[in-house]
């Protein structure tokens, strides 16, 4: 496609035009084009990602209390997880940024959080305030690794983590098969030394996918995409903060005496 840039335009005429010489009416009309025409939507910034952001989390953290505070039982917390992982399949493969479909996964998937949070501290005295400070810890760390640049995001790395990704949950989907006929399955959701490395490598996978989250922010307000994109992204952040956070509560209690 041809510039409306005059510059532009005038540089590549100047290198490859062919065509018969421009009358003095097409001269003017090329020279009162605007040199930039501006979208017809409103651009997103950080603030758009950083108010969807509250919103999601906001309501993932309400939902996670009220069901905590009216003791919903654990069997609904499942039914409510099945739903959240549903609605968050679909806003994923369709990149949604319809907020109704978003909040709708954080409002159910809040329940299945706030229901496990307070089975696990009825458990683990402790734990549940301790895997909320270790999630904040690791977003501010990886929001600090991001801005100073120490690891770049590369397609290569993208390839990385979503390989490991999608190994992570085929070998945690083998670890539930065979748990069915095996005490503890292969182990790596148990208490023990291969317990501890699989959920160490959990909670860094999660910290990888928050560095991607971010680098998406970023490029996506350079690129100018349009603002209902930080619905998109607010829900990416609050996949992988979750992700984190029932990782570190596993890890935690694993040295949280009962």
């Amino acid at each position: 496609m041809e510039s409306r840039n005059p510059v532009f335009s005038r540089s590549f005429r100047q290198q490859a035009w062919n065509g018969p010489t421009p009358t003095a009416e097409q001269l003017q009309s090329m020279y009162d084009r605007p040199a930039y025409t501006p979208p017809a939507y409103r651009t997103m910034t950080i603030d758009d990602v950083v108010v969807r952001g509250f919103m999601t989390l906001g309501t993932l953290a309400v939902a996670g209390a009220a069901a905590w505070v009216l003791n919903v039982p654990m069997g609904v917390g499942v039914l409510a997880a099945l739903v959240g992982v549903v609605l968050a399949l679909i806003a994923s493969f369709k990149q949604s940024t319809n907020p109704a479909l978003i909040l709708s996964y954080a409002l159910f998937y809040g329940v299945f959080v706030g229901t496990l949070s307070r089975e696990m501290e009825g458990v683990f005295h402790g734990v549940v305030m301790q895997a909320v400070l270790g999630t904040a810890f690791a977003f501010g760390a990886v929001l600090a690794v991001h801005s100073l640049k120490i690891i770049r995001v590369t397609p290569k790395l993208t390839r990385y983590v979503m390989a490991a990704a999608i190994a992570a949950l085929g070998l945690m989907l083998v670890n539930l098969i065979v748990g069915f006929f095996v005490d503890g399955g292969l182990g790596i959701r148990t208490d023990s030394p291969l317990g501890w490395i699989f959920s160490i490598a959990m909670i860094l996978l999660g910290c990888f996918f928050l560095l991607l989250d971010f680098d998406m922010i970023e490029q996506a307000v350079q690129a100018g995409a349009p603002e209902k994109f930080a619905w998109q992204a607010a829900f990416g952040l609050t996949l992988s903060l979750v992700w984190i956070y029932l990782e570190v509560l596993r890890f935690v209690s694993y040295f949280t005496n009962e």
